[in-house]
């Protein structure tokens, strides 16, 4: 009987690099990702503390409740592993649970990050209120989308399994959409410690 791993390999060429083609599009779509989430972060930095009207961070910042926002995403990591540790054993009924799990803490994620939105709205931080405003909006949503994306991917992997297009010879596909995921909760623990964590003095 074939293991996984010769199931893998046989069913996926390899590049000149080692990689087959498919992984390695997704490793340079996520090196360019880290580009522009650079951009994004920088921008953030250089006008962190350049408002001159407020809310300024220390006046909607809420980091108990973004910490546990955040930990919900992480956690997202470790089922994302399981569904692909499941699917390359060939039991795609445990993957199917564990892909929902993950969409399920991504979608809290994002709901408490709609919240957080709409607080700091309430208490005046608006795109155009100030420099902190619109640097933090952006940075902060085009990573949320991304998160959105991810979701909708995961949820695409589980009803595609149910029309035999996910099978383990196919778990390349799952570990594709984890190495996206994977890369989103990363790039979130950059911008909690850069964005939340470290003071800005206003």
């Amino acid at each position: 009987m074939e293991t996984a791993q010769h199931i893998y390999e046989s069913e996926h060429e390899a590049t000149s690099t080692g990689l087959p083609n498919a992984k390695l599009a997704m490793w340079v779509f996520l090196a360019s990702d880290c580009l522009l989430f650079g951009a994004l972060i920088t921008t953030y930095v250089l006008y962190r503390g350049a408002s001159l009207v407020g809310p300024y961070p220390k006046d909607v910042f809420d980091i108990p409740y973004t910490s546990v926002s955040s930990f919900v995403l992480l956690a997202s990591s470790l089922t994302m592993v399981l569904a692909l540790a499941a699917v390359q054993r060939g039991d795609l009924a445990r993957m199917r649970v564990w892909l929902l799990a993950t969409a399920l803490l991504g979608m809290t994620f994002v709901g408490g990050q709609v919240y957080e939105f709409t607080t700091f709205y309430r208490e005046g931080l608006k795109l155009s209120t100030n420099l902190f405003g619109t640097t933090f909006y952006v940075l902060t949503g085009f990573h949320g989308t991304h998160v959105a994306i991810g979701i909708l991917m995961l949820l695409s992997l589980v009803a595609m399994s149910f029309t035999g297009k996910i099978t383990q010879r196919e778990s390349m596909t799952v570990e594709l959409v984890g190495l996206y995921w994977h890369f989103v909760d990363i790039v979130w623990i950059v911008i909690f410690t850069v964005v939340y964590l470290i003071p800005t003095g206003k």
